[in-house]
């Protein structure tokens, strides 16, 4: 999907942008979520109208970037060719505002710890929601994926005392401990672990083809917010 070019101060990635800052009189900063991890470049003189990279620096827009680095913390983007643009997104105020937490969330994310994964949530985030895809799964998709990408370890197979999960024992989640416990009134049974399995292992095109209920996606949701401490 992306590629180094030859040159060695200069990266050729496809990127979406997270984060713009004006700096400056017509500069910008951006943070950029690529596959290789987040890059933070300046893109001069971006707000003058007659600039050739403002339009690829737009958000919600997989871009390939060109961006030499320096000496300075900072690289340059030297030019950019807009891949995709998601604009249903800007359509409907929900998606907006959900692309808006899967960017700020991935940029927050990739701040202390660095993996490639953030690319790829970021990628099947927006892409779901421009296709109109059940917001609810959408958000829970991205919760599971997330917490995992940062390192959390969410126990999808074993009680909080090493125990396998069975077919016919209910059970509630711990979130301190971050696994199940027996209870025999538990909100998950059987359906609900296999279904959170699948929706933490698989695309969230594949994700989507589930077929669930709303009220099963909205228990998907509201574990999911519960693994990422929302």
């Amino acid at each position: 999907m992306s590629r180094n070019i030859a040159k060695k101060n200069d990266i050729r990635t496809q990127g979406y942008v997270l984060k713009r800052t004006n700096y400056g009189e017509a500069d910008r900063i951006l943070n950029i979520i690529t596959p290789f991890g987040k890059i933070v470049a300046i893109a001069k003189g971006v707000r003058k109208s007659k600039s050739k990279i403002a339009g690829g620096i737009e958000m919600f827009t997989l871009v390939d970037f060109n961006i030499h680095k320096g000496r300075s913390e900072f690289g340059i983007v030297t030019s950019t060719k807009l891949i995709k643009y998601y604009g249903e997104i800007l359509k409907d105020y929900q998606r907006m505002e959900l692309a808006g937490l899967i960017l700020k969330k991935v940029s927050q994310a990739a701040e202390s710890s660095d993996s490639v994964e953030y690319f790829y949530i970021t990628d099947q985030g927006l892409k779901g929601l421009n296709e109109g895809w059940n917001l609810n799964l959408i958000e829970a998709w991205f919760w599971l994926h997330l917490t995992q990408a940062m390192g959390e370890d969410v126990n999808l197979h074993r009680d909080i005392n090493g125990k396998k999960l069975v077919v016919d024992q209910r059970y509630d989640f711990d979130s301190n401990m971050m696994a199940f416990c027996e209870n025999e009134y538990g909100e998950y049974g059987a359906d609900e672990i296999k279904m959170l399995r699948f929706m933490a292992t698989a695309e969230l095109r594949l994700a989507k083809k589930l077929k669930i209920d709303n009220g099963m996606i909205e228990k998907a949701l509201g574990f999911a917010r519960i693994v990422a401490h929302i």
